[in-house]
């Protein structure tokens, strides 16, 4: 469980990876090891696995377990293979979306048989598009803040090329503490708590330098599949909805209404976030997943 982590002059806090809330942390069988998980406890008519992003963890979702739990959801947040609490393998090639995919797919299968749904944040949302396109039977599948394809050029997509020699040469503790410099020049950073900042930087030193190189070289060259997965979607009546913060800076809001229009789903957009409304704006989230998500699991 978290802390709710303010500021010294008395600021409301935010949401953050240390939310309180009271799921479990508990493991799942992987392919290289166990796969750490949040897992809420309680009465559930369905589950809903939520896969994070690029450098993230089962923690991004912090401020979403307990609402998804009172929603009649067993919630269930992972680190995916080579992220933070989940062992990986010093395999850079391991990391792929269909590889990472196919793990996704069998805790699919090991979650059942109440329905479950997807839900894939950036990266993980390629992932959640390999675990669809690799069979799993899902009750509806959420792309959050994640693209068509590779990420397009833009300050994500340049950090990455430069973030890459310095990790191969150096290793992650000094990767991270030029990704802390960088980030200190932007004033946001300053609200985040120390305590906050502290999980960031054990998180990122914690993961596979593997799985951080491998998953750095997808968002800059995964192809565009939607057409694949429009087709695996009408195939097994898998329903869908693609989702972002209103201000995501990775790929561009026209980019992602595009995406959803060719899936022939529907298009939301979360007011006051950008590309990470799990915690910049959780409510406004959940208005938009919990129906969508009551309506496919009803």
């Amino acid at each position: 469980m978290g802390i709710h982590p303010g500021l010294a002059d008395g600021t409301p806090p935010r949401p953050s990876q240390l939310w309180p809330h009271h799921a479990e942390r508990t493991e799942f069988t992987g392919p290289h090891g166990p796969i750490a998980a949040l897992r809420t406890t309680g009465a559930a008519t369905a589950t809903a696995l939520l896969v994070p992003g690029y450098t993230g963890s089962k923690e991004d979702f912090a401020p979403l377990l307990d609402p998804l739990a009172d929603a009649g959801f067993q919630a269930v947040a992972i680190d995916l293979p080579g992220q933070y609490e989940s062992p990986g393998i010093d395999d850079e090639a391991a990391y792929t979306p269909a590889n990472l995919g196919a793990v996704v797919a069998d805790l699919v299968a090991e979650l059942g048989p109440r329905p479950v749904v997807l839900l894939g944040h950036s990266f993980g949302g390629l992932v959640a598009r390999g675990a669809v396109l690799a069979g799993a039977r899902v009750a509806g599948l959420t792309l959050m803040d994640s693209g068509p394809g590779q990420l397009p050029d833009g300050g994500r997509r340049a950090a990455l090329g430069l973030g890459e020699p310095l990790l191969r040469r150096h290793g992650l503790a000094a990767a991270y503490a030029v990704r802390e410099e960088v980030s200190s020049r932007f004033p946001a950073w300053a609200l985040v708590p120390d305590e906050v900042k502290a999980f960031l930087r054990k998180r990122f030193t914690s993961s596979s330098a593997a799985g951080l190189l491998g998953m750095a070289d997808v968002l800059r060259n995964e192809p565009d599949r939607v057409d694949e997965l429009a087709k695996a979607l009408q195939d097994n009546d898998i329903p869908a909805l693609v989702v972002a913060g209103e201000n995501d800076d990775a790929w561009s809001i026209p980019s992602q209404g595009k995406m959803a229009e060719r899936l022939d789903v529907p298009f939301a957009l979360v007011p006051g976030a950008a590309h990470s409304p799990n915690t910049e704006n959780p409510d406004g989230l959940l208005a938009a997943l919990v129906p969508a998500w009551r309506a496919w699991t009803a």
